[in-house]
C-alpha cells in the first residue's frame, strides 16, 4: 500500500484529493470514542447542574467531585483529544491522498495506548480514588494509576503527533517547491502545539506517580500547578486552532465562496502556534509564590492572542459578506440573507464564530490582573470556559460532522439529518446561553466555582445565587438533551444513512489570489522560536521555584 502511494504522489505533482478507506477507519474510530465520551460527560454536566440547584441528592456512592473530575477529564481531554485526531488524520489524509502505512500503524498505537489511559482514570475516578478535579492539583493526591492512565494518554497523542510530523516530511520530500496543502499547514500546527504543550504536564505527572506511591515524600506544589498550566492554557487554543482550519477553508466552501489569503490563513496558523504555550501564568495570577513581572510577561503574551483573533474574524466576515454579495445580497446587511442558515454544516460553525466575541471579551477580563481578583474563583469562569469551548469549540466540531462523517462512512447527509441537526443546534445554543449566561451573572454576585454546597447556612448573599442556579440546571438539562440528539445523530450519519457520495468542502483560492509563500513552510524555524519564547517565559521562573521552594506537601486526601 505504502509503495503504491509513493508511486502515486511521484505521478501526481499535484494534490491528490480523497481519503483512504483504511484512513477512514481510523478517523472513524477515534471519532466514535469522542462521542461516546460526550455523551457520558454530557450525563455527568447534567447531574453537576441538578444537585449544584438543589434538586437532587447524588448517591453516597457518587460524589459531586466524582462527577466534576470525570465530567472535566472525559470532555476537555479525551472528547476533544480524539475528536481532534480523527479530523485531522482525515485533513491529512484527504489532502496527501492517503496515508504512509507506518502512519496509520502509529495512529492505531496511539488509539490503543489513549482507550488503555482513559479506562485506567476512569476506574480510578468511579472507585472514588480520584476525585482531584480536572486540574489534578496537588496536594490532592489521585491513586497512581490515575497518574499512570494519564501517561498513557499522553503516550498515545504524542503517538499521532509523530505520525503527522513523518507524513508531512516524506510530502514535502517528494514535492520540492510547493506548498502544502491548507488543511495538512493546519494539521501540522495543531499537532506541533499538541506536542509540546504536553512536555509540561507530563513532566508534572512522572513526579506525582512516586509522590502518590509514598516513595517521594513531599512535592513541590508550586511547580505542579505551573507545568500543568503550561499545558491546560495551550489545550483551550489547540481546540481553537482546529475550529479555525473549518471556519476558514471549510465554511467558504460550504455557502459557496471562496477562502481568504492563504497568506494570511498561514500568518494567524504560525502566530498560534509560536505564542500560545506562554501565557499560563494568567490562570495563576491569585498565586502568591510568581512575582508581578513575570505574571505580567504571561498577561502580555495571553492578550497578544488577540492579534491573530482578530485577523480571522476580519477575514472571515469578509468572506461572508463578499459571498452573500454574490449571491444577491443588497444594502447593508442584506448578504447575511443569502447565507444558508438552514444549512446545519454552516449554522453550527457559524453560531460558534459569533460566540468567540463574547468569549474573547470574557478572557480579557480573565487575563487582566485586577479584574481577575474579583472573578478568579467564581463561576464566571465556568461560564467563560463553556463559551468558549462549549460553544465556539464544540459546535464547530458537531458541524464538521455532518459532512465529515458521512463522507468517512460513504454515506449521505439526508434533509431529514440535517433538519435534526439545525434543531440540535439551536437547542444547544439555547441551553448553553441560559447556563454561561448565568454563571457569568452569578459569579459577578460571588458565587464560587469547586464546591457542591453554596448555602452557606442559609445566608442572604447565598440565598440570591439560587434561583441563577435553577437556570444552570435547566441549561444543563437542554444541554444533555442536545448532546443525546447529536450523538444519534454522528452514530446514524456512521451506520444507517443512505449508502452515497458526501463532498470534502475544501475552499479554493480566489483566481487572482497570489500563491502562499514557501518561507512559511520553514516549520523548523517556527519551532526555534516555540521553543525560544517557551524558554523565556518558564525557564526563569520554573528553575527559581525550585531553588528558592517552600517545604513540599506530602499527599492529601480530603474525600
Amino acid at each position: 500500500m505504502e509503495q503504491t502511494l509513493r508511486e502515486t504522489i511521484r505521478n501526481n505533482p499535484k494534490k491528490i484529493l480523497g481519503v483512504n478507506p483504511n484512513d477512514a477507519k481510523v478517523s472513524l474510530s477515534y471519532l466514535t470514542v469522542a462521542f461516546v465520551s460526550l455523551l457520558i460527560g454530557g450525563i455527568l454536566g447534567m447531574l453537576q447542574g441538578l444537585e449544584r440547584a438543589g434538586l437532587i441528592q447524588l448517591p453516597s456512592w457518587l460524589n459531586y467531585y466524582q462527577v466534576l473530575t470525570a465530567h472535566g477529564l472525559l470532555l476537555l481531554v479525551v472528547f476533544t483529544a480524539t475528536f481532534t485526531i480523527g479530523y485531522q488524520y482525515a485533513n491529512l489524509s484527504h489532502s496527501f491522498g492517503g496515508l504512509l502505512s507506518k502512519v496509520r500503524k502509529l495512529a492505531w498505537i496511539g488509539f490503543a495506548l489513549m482507550l488503555i489511559g482513559v479506562v485506567m482514570v476512569t476506574v480510578m475516578i468511579v472507585l472514588n480514588e480520584a476525585s482531584v478535579l480536572y486540574t489534578f492539583y496537588p496536594p490532592l493526591a489521585a491513586h497512581p494509576i490515575f497518574y499512570i492512565g494519564l501517561v498513557f494518554v499522553v503516550l498515545g497523542i504524542w503517538a499521532c503527533c509523530f505520525g503527522v510530523f513523518i507524513n508531512y516530511r516524506y510530502w514535502r520530500k517528494n514535492h520540492p517547491g510547493q506548498t502544502t496543502p491548507i488543511l495538512a499547514f493546519f494539521a501540522m500546527g495543531v499537532f506541533i502545539l499538541w506536542f509540546f504543550a504536553s512536555i509540561g504536564v507530563t513532566i508534572e505527572v512522572f513526579t506525582l506517580i512516586p509522590w502518590s506511591m509514598g516513595l517521594v515524600e513531599t512535592t513541590n506544589v508550586m511547580v505542579g500547578r505551573t507545568l500543568f498550566w503550561w499545558f491546560g492554557h495551550t489545550l483551550v487554543n489547540i481546540w481553537y486552532l482546529v475550529a479555525t482550519s473549518a471556519w476558514y477553508v471549510i465554511v467558504p466552501k460550504i455557502i459557496g465562496g471562496r477562502h481568504f489569503s492563504e497568506k494570511l490563513i498561514r500568518l494567524v496558523i504560525i502566530l498560534l502556534v509560536i505564542l500560545n504555550i506562554p501565557g499560563g501564568f494568567h490562570h495563576q495570577i491569585v498565586d502568591p509564590g510568581i512575582s508581578q513581572s513575570v505574571k505580567f510577561l504571561h498577561v502580555f503574551m495571553s492578550l497578544s492572542i488577540a492579534v491573530p483573533s482578530l485577523m480571522t474574524a476580519f477575514a472571515m466576515f469578509f468572506v461572508l459578506e463578499r459571498t452573500g454579495r454574490k449571491l444577491g445580497g443588497k444594502g447593508l446587511l442584506g448578504w447575511l440573507k443569502k447565507l444558508p442558515w438552514g444549512d446545519v454544516r454552516f449554522l453550527a460553525p457559524m453560531i460558534a464564530m459569533i460566540s468567540f466575541i463574547p468569549g474573547g471579551a470574557g478572557g480579557i477580563v480573565n487575563t487582566s490582573n485586577q479584574l481577575n481578583q474579583v472573578i478568579h474563583n467564581t463561576m464566571w469562569v465556568v461560564g467563560h470556559f463553556h463559551i468558549t469551548v462549549g460553544v465556539s469549540v464544540v459546535l464547530t466540531f458537531f458541524g464538521i460532522c455532518y459532512w465529515l462523517i458521512p463522507y468517512l462512512s460513504k454515506r449521505q447527509l439526508t434533509p431529514k439529518m440535517n433538519k435534526i441537526g439545525v434543531i440540535q443546534t439551536y437547542v444547544w445554543t439555547v441551553g448553553m446561553a441560559l447556563m454561561a449566561g448565568s454563571m457569568h451573572i452569578v459569579g459577578l454576585l460571588g458565587d464560587p466555582r469547586r464546591t457542591s454546597d453554596t448555602t452557606y447556612g442559609g445566608h442572604e448573599i447565598a440565598v440570591s445565587w439560587i434561583p441563577y442556579e435553577m437556570v444552570f440546571a435547566i441549561g444543563a438539562t437542554l444541554l444533555l438533551i442536545g448532546v443525546i440528539i447529536q450523538v444519534y445523530a454522528v452514530f446514524n450519519m456512521m451506520f444507517f444513512a443512505p449508502k452515497g457520495h458526501t463532498e470534502f468542502p475544501v475552499a479554493e483560492p480566489e483566481d487572482d489570489a497570489t500563491p502562499a509563500p514557501l518561507w512559511t513552510e520553514r516549520w523548523g524555524l517556527w519551532i526555534v522560536l516555540l521553543i525560544a519564547v517557551i524558554s523565556m517565559a518558564y525557564v526563569v521562573p520554573i528553575v527559581d521555584m525550585i531553588l528558592n521552594a517552600p517545604p513540599g506537601s506530602p499527599p492529601i486526601r480530603t474525600w
